[in-house]
């Protein structure tokens, strides 16, 4: 659903968009409890089969938005923290969460004849069914869902495609099986398996999922006396409006309450010589193939999947962690803000960097709430900085295959004759496969980049735009560097570090 502006994407916006006004007003305790009346107001419910029903789940997000505990509790006096308490509160390590009044509690997967049956003559569906529960009643086939055992053999073998399948889209759309369910049939967060992907919240049609979101915090950063960095990640480009500018983009985060504003794309630059020098260095002298290590989610699967061989993914920093500590090397007492379509980077930067130099993480789709709120317009702004610091190959890094093309076109500059094998997949399902095959040794001397979510991160779960889209705005912006190569940008790096 991604580019659609469905009633899911009104809703969550105009939650975060209440949040940052509650951040920048220093609205009361009493005042955010009131949001739920304020969107939804008396009357027919306009969304579930009750208006309290819609209220509890606003205030669930409220909580989730607030980077609370989002707990069970959702009458009209539902926030039980301390607001200066909150102003200051790091994301808890169960990032992502089921609103449970949310949840339709779908069938977990069930098949359905449809009118499209042609009632043929071979019925493949009745002969492949190990249970006979396939038939056929009245000219067409039909399916006895009680015998039924959701092998999806019928499914499989219809030359008309007349039957089809139901599943969760949640457990569709995870890739790590972290998904159960209550005694209700609700959906059910496995926290212990969760990546923290989002693919989940991305599926679900009925806005069920959510993850936690530090824009109240971030906001109350602004206030300190402390400098507020946003380091930027270039799947950006085009998020906010076909006429949008990169530079007014950067102006507009200005606006919001930002000092500076810096590319992850420079920090991309130096994971790809890293990568690239690692890769010439120990494959396959001392290890069989290397693994990238820019996406979290991936990351995370890959070190658990590859078992004795999580030595084979690469110790590089991600790029938003080498971004962050060159700026924390330069600027110590700045806040650094990772500004970027990635759900996964808050659990990242909130324990998976062992620097912790990220501060806050917010996605594309929170800063858009965040504009919004303060009535900026984007497209009306006029510029006062230009971002030019990364490379052609850095700011690739947000397409699937780009962190591969960046690593060979450092490796064939300081290696013109080695050969590169590479392989990448999208979505962990099809990671998890990758590296199931790398483990038993097919990939062998091969580098091998993994990205969680479709497209790569112009397909992550706070984007705004459909990835196809982004990659082309990505592609575009990454040609208007003036540096051909991460070799350039890392040799000042190195000069200033």
């Amino acid at each position: 659903m991604r580019g659609v502006f469905t009633t899911v994407k009104f809703l969550r916006n105009e939650i975060f968009k209440n949040i940052s006004a509650a951040a920048y007003e220093g609205w009361t305790k009493e005042e955010i409890e009131d949001i739920p009346f304020q969107m939804i107001e008396e009357g027919k419910p306009l969304y579930r089969d009750s208006i309290e029903r819609e209220r509890e789940i606003v205030r669930a997000r409220i909580k989730l938005a607030m980077n609370m505990e989002m707990g069970t509790r959702f009458d009209k006096e539902f926030i039980d923290e301390d607001l200066e308490v909150l102003k200051t509160k790091k994301v808890g390590s169960s990032l992502v969460s089921v609103i449970p009044q949310a949840c339709e509690a779908c069938e977990e997967k069930s098949f359905f004849v449809t009118n499209a049956c042609h009632g043929c003559l071979a019925h493949p569906c009745v002969e492949v069914c190990p249970v006979k529960a396939v038939s056929m009643q009245n000219g067409q086939s039909f399916i006895d869902q009680e015998a039924c055992v959701k092998c999806g053999r019928c499914f499989d073998v219809c030359p008309y495609g007349s039957i089809v399948k139901n599943e969760r889209p949640c457990n569709a759309a995870c890739g790590v099986n972290a998904f159960t369910k209550d005694e209700e049939d609700r959906a059910v967060i496995i926290t212990e398996k969760c990546v923290s992907c989002g693919m989940c919240m991305v599926s679900c049609p009925f806005g069920a999922i959510m993850d936690k979101s530090e824009i109240y915090q971030l906001i109350e950063a602004f206030k300190s006396p402390d400098e507020v960095c946003a380091i930027i990640a270039p799947a950006f480009v085009g998020q906010f409006g076909d006429k949008v500018s990169p530079e007014q983009v950067v102006e507009g985060l200005l606006q919001l309450g930002f000092d500076d504003v810096r590319e992850v794309a420079y920090g991309a630059d130096i994971t790809t010589v890293d990568e690239a020098r690692h890769f010439l260095k120990h494959v396959p002298v001392d290890q069989p193939f290397l693994a990238t290590s820019c996406c979290p989610a991936w990351l995370k699967v890959a070190q658990k999947e590859l078992g004795d061989k999580k030595y084979c993914v690469s110790n590089s920093s991600s790029p938003m962690v080498e971004t962050a500590n060159f700026l924390r090397k330069q600027f110590p007492k700045t806040r650094i803000v990772f500004v970027g379509p990635c759900s996964a980077k808050k659990f990242e930067a909130a324990y998976m960097d062992t620097h912790q130099n990220v501060n806050f993480v917010v996605t594309y789709e929170e800063i858009n709430a965040m504009f919004i709120a303060r009535g900026i317009d984007l497209a009306s702004l006029t510029p006062t900085k230009t971002l030019d610091h990364a490379s052609v190959d850095g700011r690739g890094f947000a397409i699937s295959g780009g962190v591969l093309n960046a690593v060979e076109n450092v490796i064939r500059r300081l290696d013109p004759d080695r050969v590169v094998k590479v392989e990448r997949a999208e979505n962990l399902h099809n990671c998890r496969k990758m590296l199931l095959l790398a483990k038993a040794g097919k990939k062998d001397g091969y580098l091998l980049e993994g990205m969680a979510c479709p497209g790569g991160c112009v397909g992550g779960a706070g984007t705004l735009i459909h990835q196809n889209k982004a990659a082309a705005n990505v592609t575009n912006f990454a040609r208007s560097s003036d540096k051909a190569s991460a070799l350039k940008t890392y040799e000042a790096f190195k000069k200033q570090d």
